[in-house]
């Protein structure tokens, strides 16, 4: 007789799929020229990427120190003067503590304090939140004249090998 298939857990997939959307973070910042970094914007108007990768991490922090009083929360990056280390290694920290408040609210009755409709909604928040940044970084460095390569372009879709940790 066959052996019965283990079950499949949506909440170890979910988080695996929030670490998998870091990577791919990371990966951007890691193939970003860095004369990209700091480049004004068009006109002079809207965020430098640097403004942008420090706004995602600020606003993890933001909803940590609402879900997860009495947490280690990690220190908010000034958009000026942040590095793509410093960054980096911020949403990694962010990440990590999202990942514990996601797992927590999972395990539980599914809320996610100071965020409406649940845990799967905040799920898909964080998400989107960084992929719409995600894009706004691409399309900056592009119009900055620092585009990333078009490998690092279509990596960042590789969700299978990104997944791998």
């Amino acid at each position: 007789m066959p052996k019965a298939a283990a079950p499949f857990l949506l909440s170890e997939s979910l988080l695996t799929a929030f670490d998998t959307n870091d990577r791919i973070n990371q990966y951007m910042i890691e193939n970003l020229p860095a004369d990209a970094w700091r480049a004004e914007p068009p006109e002079g108007k809207g965020r430098t990427v640097a403004a942008i990768v420090a706004h995602i991490h600020n606003v993890r922090v933001m909803w940590l120190k609402a879900a997860a009083k009495g947490s280690k929360i990690p220190e908010q990056l000034d958009r000026s003067s942040v590095t793509s280390a410093q960054a980096s290694k911020a949403l990694e920290l962010s990440r990590g503590a999202l990942s514990a408040v996601l797992k927590s609210a999972m395990e539980s009755d599914g809320r996610v304090k100071g965020f409406k409709p649940d845990v799967a909604g905040f799920f898909g928040y964080l998400i989107a939140h960084d992929a719409h940044h995600r894009g706004q970084i691409c399309m900056l460095a592009r119009q900055v004249g620092h585009p990333l390569r078009q490998k690092a372009m279509f990596g960042m879709w590789e969700w299978g090998s990104r997944g791998k940790a």
